[in-house]
C-alpha cells in the first residue's frame, strides 16, 4: 500500500485508527475523517491528513472527498469504520450515519479514484448484519445489514470501472477503548474465549489487517464479498454449543 491514498471514515478510534497506523507505517497517504480533533500522537503520523467533519451533514460527502483529494491526491481506497454513538432517535441517526453517509461518500468518491493502482472500497459491518445480537437495538441490525447490501449493489454497478467493493463482518473485538472493560470483567472475557474455536478474542489490529488486504492489489479479483472475522464463533451450531457450556454431556443423536 506504499504511495497509495486511502480515505478512512471513522479513523480516530478502534479498527479505523489501527488501519491508519498500518497504512502510514508502510508509506501510504491517508486522509482521516473524524468528528473531533485527532490525538496528538496520531496527528504526527507521516503521510496522514485529518479532516474534521460531521458525515451526516447534507453536503459532507463532496466536502470530505474534495478535501481528501486536495490533501493527498486521487483516491485508491475508501474504508468505512463509522458508527452511530450519539443521542437522539437511534433509528433516524443510524440510517444517517451508517447508510446515507456511506452512499453519499461513495457517490462523491467514484469519479475521484486514481487511474493507477488499486481502486477499492471496504465497509465494516457486524455479526448483527446476519444474526440477532440481543444487546443491540433493531436500528443497529438494520444499519449493518443495510451496509452489506450497499456493498453488494456497488460491487455490481462499479465493477465495470474496476472499483472493488467488499465488507468485513467482525465479531467481538478487543479495542484499545474496550480492553479495560474486558480485563475488569474476566468471566465475560473467558466466556468469549471459550466460545471461540481459536481460543481467544480478536484485536482491532487484526481487523485492520483484513481491511488492508481487501484494499490492496492482493485482493484484485475479490469484490462483493462479506468476510467474517470472528475466530470461528459463527461456524458453530448454537444448540450444541449451549449444551457444552451448560455441561450437559449427553448423546442427543437418534439411535439406529
Amino acid at each position: 500500500m506504499k504511495d497509495t491514498h486511502v480515505l478512512v471514515i471513522g479513523g480516530t478510534h478502534g479498527g479505523g485508527r489501527e488501519l491508519v497506523k498500518l497504512l502510514s507505517s508502510v508509506g501510504g497517504r491517508v486522509s482521516v475523517v473524524g468528528r473531533r480533533e485527532p490525538r496528538e500522537d496520531d496527528a504526527a503520523l507521516p503521510g496522514v491528513k485529518f479532516i474534521q467533519a460531521d458525515i451526516t451533514d447534507a453536503e459532507s460527502g463532496s466536502f470530505i472527498v474534495d478535501s481528501a483529494v486536495a490533501a493527498n491526491g486521487p483516491l485508491n481506497g475508501v474504508a468505512f469504520f463509522q458508527r452511530f454513538r450519539g443521542d437522539g432517535d437511534d433509528w433516524e441517526k443510524e440510517i444517517a450515519v451508517s447508510l446515507t453517509a456511506t452512499r453519499d461518500i461513495i457517490d462523491a468518491a467514484i469519479p475521484r479514484f486514481s487511474a493507477d493502482g488499486p481502486k477499492s472500497i471496504v465497509a465494516i459491518s457486524s455479526i448483527a448484519g446476519q444474526f440477532v445480537a440481543s444487546e443491540q437495538p433493531l436500528s443497529y441490525h438494520m444499519g449493518k445489514s443495510g451496509i452489506e447490501q450497499i456493498v453488494r449493489y456497488y460491487a455490481v454497478t462499479l465493477g465495470s470501472q474496476g472499483i472493488r467493493v467488499n465488507c468485513v463482518r467482525p465479531g467481538s473485538v478487543l479495542k484499545e477503548e474496550s480492553k479495560s472493560f474486558y480485563y475488569e470483567n474476566r468471566p465475560l472475557m473467558e466466556l468469549y474465549e471459550k466460545l471461540t474455536p481459536l481460543g481467544r478474542m480478536g484485536t482491532s489490529e487484526e481487523l485492520a489487517k483484513v481491511v488492508r488486504f481487501l484494499l490492496s492489489g492482493d485482493a484484485s479479483f475479490v469484490t462483493g464479498q462479506t468476510m467474517t472475522v470472528d475466530g470461528g464463533v459463527s461456524l458453530q451450531w448454537p444448540e450444541g454449543l449451549c449444551r457444552e457450556l451448560a455441561g450437559l454431556d449427553m448423546d442427543v443423536t437418534r439411535k439406529k
